[in-house]
């Protein structure tokens, strides 16, 4: 039997909800449309945004949706409950208005949301220069590249947490096989889709003897692997420090085996920290966000499924936009709103991370993205 989390439990709810809702209300009806973009309370500029366009996945990970909470019975989001594809585009189109200038499409699993490939033409409308990209667990993207590149979409990033296909079968807890993720990541790169980006979440005692392989796997193609740090998001994970394989420690051990060197950050604000093969097989990159916090450069905002804008990974609460879009209002007033939950942040959770912050209950990484 599944733990089932009721409807109203599925998301951490304080007592804060109304006057959060009465922020944004005041700040979308009550001041005239933000002139320039706005930074946070820690000076902080929006440059990324993450749309979670579904809060379900045909996978069930241990670190992100354990099946004993995830399973048969878990209430997910009816489909009235979900931002529409306009609804998406009207409001990531005030988020470029105020700076944005990346938008990645999440979930859960994104390619599960039925024709997302209109959602995609409809952002690759607002601005010639945006960049859209799409994180996938590769399972439905061998027969969804084509269509997604046609439609605006630049780049995806695909998760693989191990070559061995035991150890990635025990991981997913679905029984899906490597191969199909590889011809996922082939069509990707098929279509003009490249380079992919591949992400590996690391676990103590799961699958760190997966790092070498995925990093000689990808070395020469142009592909570029990302090793992560095991992450206290959410609160169904069961996280422990003990089970985080640190930054430091991954760099070493591939290190050993293919020498490089860092790399500067392609822009302030990439949560990745780069390293570059000497022998010019390419680059990996490692995103420490436990043992090496990253928060004075985050720029980064997400839009979960159900329209709240969430200002860090690790938050307990959101601001409702879906409301605002639903009672009328105006793209200025929306402007406004998105302007003025920006300036009161002050998010750096992982700077202050403690054993007991840990504990915590956040939202789940499966309804606002990684």
């Amino acid at each position: 039997m599944s733990k089932v989390i009721p409807l109203a439990d599925r998301r951490p709810a304080s007592g804060a909800d109304d006057a959060r809702l009465a922020f944004v209300r005041e700040a979308a009806f009550g001041a005239a449309p933000p002139a320039a973009a706005p930074a946070d309370g820690l000076g902080r500029l929006l440059h990324d945004l993450r749309i979670s366009v579904t809060d379900r996945c045909n996978f069930r990970c241990v670190y992100c949706m354990p099946k004993d909470v995830f399973g048969r019975d878990y209430p997910f989001l009816p489909h009235a409950d979900l931002l529409t594809f306009e609804e998406i585009a009207r409001v990531a189109a005030r988020f470029v208005e105020l700076g944005v200038r990346k938008i990645r499409l999440t979930g859960g699993e994104p390619l599960l949301r039925r024709n997302v490939e209109r959602l995609v033409e409809l952002l690759a409308g607002i601005a010639p220069d945006l960049d859209i990209t799409l994180t996938t667990n590769g399972s439905l993207l061998a027969r969804k590249a084509r269509d997604l590149a046609a439609a605006g979409l630049k780049r995806v990033t695909v998760s693989l947490d191990s070559l061995d296909d035991a150890t990635f079968r025990a991981i997913n807890d679905a029984d899906f096989p490597v191969a199909k993720v590889l011809e996922g990541i082939d069509a990707a790169a098929a279509a003009g889709l490249a380079p992919v980006k591949v992400n590996a979440v690391i676990k103590r005692g799961v699958n760190e003897s997966s790092i070498v392989p995925l990093a000689r796997r990808f070395r020469g193609t142009g592909h570029i692997v990302r090793f992560i740090e095991y992450m206290d998001v959410g609160a169904t994970n069961g996280w422990r420090m003990d089970d985080v394989v640190p930054a430091a420690e991954i760099v070493a051990t591939l290190g050993r085996e293919f020498p490089a060197a860092p790399v500067e950050k392609n822009y302030q604000g990439e949560v990745a920290e780069r390293w570059r093969y000497l022998d010019g097989g390419g680059e990996f990159g490692v995103i420490a966000s436990v043992t090496q916090a990253f928060c004075r450069d985050c720029t980064r905002a997400r839009l979960s499924t159900d329209g709240k804008v969430y200002t860090c990974l690790f938050a307990t609460d959101g601001w409702d936009l879906r409301t605002l879009l639903r009672e009328g209002a105006s793209d200025g007033q929306l402007r406004s709103a998105i302007a003025a939950i920006w300036r009161q942040r002050s998010d750096r959770y992982s700077e202050i991370r403690t054993a007991e912050t840990a504990k915590e209950r956040k939202v789940e990484m499966s309804f606002i993205g990684g």
